[in-house]
């Protein structure tokens, strides 16, 4: 029940202030350079998404 109270609380929250929102766009590093995912084709978008991430 309390699950259900945060999920319409960020709803409404984001909802309130969804002028002051910004598009996050993500970029990779491919062949050398950077370049924004949501300019990826549609399977280049699901290689994108089977990446294992992982930290050094």
């Amino acid at each position: 029940m309390q699950t259900n109270t945060k999920q319409i609380e960020t709803q409404t929250l984001l909802q309130l202030h969804e002028e002051k929102r910004t598009k996050c766009l993500v970029y990779t590093r491919v062949m050398g350079y950077h370049r924004p995912v949501e300019s990826f084709n549609i399977g280049k978008k699901g290689e994108h998404k089977q990446r294992t991430h992982f930290n050094e």
